[in-house]
């Protein structure tokens, strides 16, 4: 069955590297991608306008309103387009949408139709957020979302090899067997990287990694080291040994939308390599 990726793409170049690693996967894994592009109805029916009219007295704002929208959906078009050509010159397979809404809401409701979302780390109007990643579009997505989400970073390498973090809990069980299934499917080597400082945990979750990968016949090394999970994994991510992260997202229990673990944010907004999100 054809695997769909669904790509949000805003335009700015870190959407543009999420679509090169988009059409660098898809190869691998026979996939189809979708390319979403919303137009913010916060811009286009928000309060903002309607404040700045009421305050100056502007006559005009109902005329004006509408050309705001015309001309975000002539841009949205032309984004859209230029991401179908892409695709279209790399052989990639590709449909393409424009949606008006919430920008995070739109794009959640969308990738439940998808298998996976591209999402890159940042958009067009990062310089304007305020309290980092887990203030932006790419947070809530990643908090809200229930399938894979692979956050793109601002430079694109060629996947060759891929790591998990794995400690034993559901989502990094999730995550070893999305990664075992596209280590078999890409023929990338697998590194898990289990951190604990006690002998027999680390004993018997070496066991259970090689029961788990053992039925996909993949490449698959294991490594264990001690200290601070976020600080072992972004250490090992900049060593070079691998191009692609795997882990569960390690959600606060029921306020899951609100807040990513501490380790899963702080891995999304370093890493130089792409990191796949499992809930």
């Amino acid at each position: 069955m054809e695997k769909t990726m669904l790509i949000p793409t805003d335009g700015s170049d870190y959407s543009g590297k999420a679509l090169e690693y988009g059409i660098y996967v898809a190869k691998y894994l026979d996939a189809k991608l979708f390319g979403l592009h919303v137009v913010d109805v916060k811009i286009v029916r928000g309060p903002l306008f309607s404040d700045i009219a009421f305050y100056s007295g502007m006559p005009a704002y109902y005329d004006f309103l509408p050309k705001i929208e015309e001309a975000l959906n002539k841009r949205g078009d032309k984004i859209l387009e230029t991401f179908r050509q892409r695709c279209e010159k790399a052989g990639t397979p590709v449909e393409t949408r424009k949606i008006l809404g919430l920008i995070d809401e739109v794009i959640v409701e969308e990738g439940k139709k998808a298998d996976w979302i591209l999402l890159a780390r940042r958009g067009e109007h990062h310089h304007l957020s305020v309290g980092g990643l887990l203030g932006s579009t790419t947070g809530a997505v990643v908090r809200k979302s229930r399938i894979p989400v692979m956050v793109t970073p601002a430079d694109f390498r060629e996947i060759e090899s891929m790591g998990i973090a794995y400690d034993g809990s559901p989502p990094a069980d999730r995550a070893l067997k999305v990664a075992a299934e596209v280590s078999a499917k890409t023929k990338w080597p697998l590194t898990t990287l289990i951190i604990t400082g006690d002998a027999k945990t680390a004993a018997d979750l070496s066991a259970k990694v090689e029961d788990a990968v053992e039925p996909y016949g993949v490449d698959n090394a294991l490594v264990v080291l001690e200290g601070k999970a976020d600080r072992e994994i972004m250490n090992f991510i900049k060593e070079g040994a691998v191009e692609l992260m795997v882990m569960g997202a390690h959600s606060r229990g029921r306020l899951r939308e609100l807040f990513l673990g501490s380790t899963t944010a702080h891995v999304i907004s370093s890493s130089p390599i792409p990191a796949l999100i499992i809930h």
